[in-house]
This record gives C-alpha cells, structure tokens and sequence, in this order.
C-alpha cells in the first residue's frame, strides 16, 4: 500500500484504543471543551471523553490544557475511550498516601465535616477519618457522661482547622483510610515526657471538668487531677473549683505511661496543719456535723479541719443507729480522744464530752 493510498479508516485501525486497558492511567491534551463532557486527545491512543461530574469540583478546563485521566472504559460503541479525572488524581492519590504511610510522614490535614465518631478528612481526592481515640489531649473532647452531642459539638469546632497527623491504616482494596493525631505527636510527647519528674509545678489549661475530677493539658500532654486533689477542702463538685479554658499550675505526683497526675492542692500550704494547732487531746471543743455514717459521723471544727466520732464514741449502749444521735449541720461539743498529724486524723468522743 503507497503512502498517499492511506485511508481515515487505516488511520482509524491502526490506532491503539484497544491497547487500552480500564484502569490505566494515561495523558492527554485538552481538544474541546463543551457543556456536559471535555473531550482528550490522547494521540496514538485516540480520542477519549471526560463527563463533567469526573472532571474535579471547582477545576476549570481549557483546550490545549494537558490532564492526566484514568481509563473507565477503553472504547465505547462510539470508538472513544471513556476517562474519568477524578479516577486518576484517586489512583495517585493512594500511592501517593501508601508512601506516606510506609515512610511515617507527619502530614497536615483539614477536616472537612464531624460525627460523633471523629473526624472526616479528604486528602489527596480520597476520603479518610480520624477517630475520637486518635486524638490528641489538646483536641481531644473532654465531656460529662460521654454526651453525644456535646462531643459533637466539640468535634465541629475542629472543622476547617489544621492538624497534624500520621496515617495509621490504608487500604486501598476496602477503600480505608485512617488518620492519627497522637501518632504525629507520640515522638514529641516521649521527648516532653522525658524532662517532667513526679515533684515538678506545671501549667496546663483545663480541656474537661467531670464528676471525678478535671482533665488538664499541659503543653500537649494530658493530666488528670483527680477530685482529692483538687482542694483541701472536702469536695463535692469539681466545677465549682475549675473551669474549661483556665489556665491553672498543678504538681505532678505520678508520671503513668502517657498520663500525667495533678495535684492543684498540693501547690498550696496545707491549711489543716495550721488550723490543728488549735486543738490538744483532751480539749472538749464544738463542731458541726458534717456527713454521718453507719460507722460515725465526720465534724467540722474549723474551715480545714474535720474529725471523726466513732459508733462507739457516741454511747455507752450497744447497737447505736448514728442518725438517731445526730442531724447534720447540728453543732455539738466534743472531746478529743486523739490527733494524728501525720495520717490528718481526729478522733472525737461524743459520750466523754457529757
């Protein structure tokens, strides 16, 4: 066949559409723009066509424009291949995310939405999640009985912020991709952890307040101080002492693997050892009766300072019922039996004081 003899049908069959495979990742140049799909020259592979819903939000086409497509269906009935953009920035985008993980790079990321279960994330076109538990103490949503919709709500305020994570599954075969926060930070945190000693004053900023006691960051690592420590007052409720947001000093007294635990008292001078000084053994002294027990009531003799009177202490009789005896809030006179400074300890004699 003489060069000048070749027909648009040799042309045609001696392209290489049906070299083409789904799935294959392949270049081309931008030849029309239309409506509803972009066509692609895609040289000696033919010409293949774009939908507009697998071109990419927000990306403007333009002819002459090289793009990068992935093959959806290498010919149509038509003769053109069936591409998809979308399906090419996917398909790098795992590979891209699968290096990634391998080489544990700490990535920064923007959630886009929450649930109640995390975070939701779009990176490199495909969707990921970072899981409540993979959170760091500083985001982490500190709430009061686990309420949903307060975790929610803390949740969305992360929305549209940066964070700092590494990936910690992918798969692209169950289309799987999870993020996490404390992964990111676990090398600074063990770096941190390192230069704190149980004894060391630090300054945190309170993320929750619940029954038991407040959760405390301290420059990204969390505490607890539990609802003994907080005061040496006896307290009730831990949200009458502390609020989320405070920024408070509090001593470490013991360092548990990620965890730190805070004493916010102990920065402060025991009151009760002042305030004993005021009473000796053997002293009849009043009081107000605080809590009362199966066992005795506990009495208030000043603001620190408060005792106990035995079952036993109360009377002489057996099977005494300490409610029957005492009304809380009462004031009654007592006698010192016994002053423990070391353990903090009064006991008080109800029948001796009579």
């Amino acid at each position: 066949m003489s060069k000048n003899s070749i027909t648009m049908d040799d042309l045609l069959a001696s392209t290489n559409i049906a070299g083409l495979k789904t799935g294959e990742v392949i270049e081309g140049v931008v030849s029309s723009v239309r409506k509803h799909e972009v066509w692609i020259d895609l040289g000696a592979n033919g010409v293949g066509v774009v939908m507009r819903k697998e071109i990419g939000h927000g990306q403007v086409m333009e002819e002459g424009q090289k793009v990068t497509t992935s093959v959806v269906d290498p010919e149509m009935d038509e003769g053109y291949a069936l591409l998809s953009m979308r399906r090419a920035a996917k398909d790098r985008g795992w590979d891209e995310l699968q290096q990634l993980f391998e080489s544990k790079e700490i990535l920064e990321i923007t959630p886009y939405d929450a649930n109640r279960g995390g975070l939701l994330v779009e990176l490199e076109g495909i969707r990921g999640f970072l899981p409540v538990s993979q959170l760091a103490a500083g985001h982490y949503p500190r709430v009061s009985g686990a309420d949903k919709d307060e975790i929610l709500q803390k949740l969305n305020q992360l929305a549209g912020k940066s964070i700092r994570v590494r990936i910690l599954d992918i798969s692209r075969k169950d289309n799987k991709l999870i993020f996490s926060e404390k992964e990111a930070v676990k090398d600074d945190m063990q770096a941190r952890f390192s230069e704190l000693k149980v004894g060391d004053v630090v300054e945190g900023v309170i993320t929750g307040v619940i029954d038991f006691g407040a959760f405390v960051n301290v420059d990204g690592i969390e505490g607890l101080i539990h609802i003994s420590e907080i005061s040496w007052e006896r307290v009730e409720d831990p949200r009458k002492y502390v609020k989320t947001g405070e920024t408070v000093k509090a001593k470490i007294i013991s360092i548990d693997k990620d965890r730190l635990s805070l004493s916010l008292k102990q920065t402060t001078e025991d009151p009760w050892l002042g305030e004993v000084k005021a009473f000796k053994k053997g002293d009849t002294v009043e009081g107000k009766v605080t809590r009362i027990t199966p066992f005795g009531a506990f009495v208030q003799l000043s603001p620190a300072v408060e005792a106990l009177v035995h079952v036993s202490e109360m009377s002489d009789e057996e099977g005494i019922d300490p409610e029957k005896i005492f009304q809380l809030n009462e004031n009654k006179k007592f006698k010192v039996l016994d002053i423990d400074t070391e353990g903090r300890k009064i006991a008080l004699s109800l029948k001796d004081a009579k």
